[in-house]
């Protein structure tokens, strides 16, 4: 059987130590701002809803969910897409909609 093959080094580290995500997101959403596609980007997330919810706005905006990154510190690591949605900058947890094209 094969391992899994580890995850990649990151290129960006958002550290969310404390926060609750709704917090993490606000604060994620602004440091990926600008980041060009494929920018790996480790989250350091002590909030315990953060196995949940990273993977959920990775599958809401379009961006790769990679996994836990191994480690005594509560990290989660994803790849930046392309393609991404865009989500509202008081609000990621929210897409971008034509009533919120300002909000980019």
């Amino acid at each position: 059987m094969r391992s899994a093959s580890p995850l990649p080094e990151a290129d960006l580290t958002v550290d969310g130590t404390g926060l609750l995500c709704v917090t993490l997101l606000l604060r994620l959403r602004a440091q990926i701002d600008g980041a060009p596609p494929g920018t790996v980007v480790h989250v350091v997330a002590t909030d315990p809803a953060a196995p949940l919810d990273l993977p959920a706005w990775c599958h809401m905006t379009g961006h790769t969910y990679l996994g836990p990154v191994p480690g005594e510190r509560p990290v989660y690591a994803l790849r930046l897409a392309a393609d991404a949605r865009a989500t509202r900058r008081d609000a990621p947890w929210h897409p971008v909609g034509p009533e919120h094209t300002r909000d980019r």
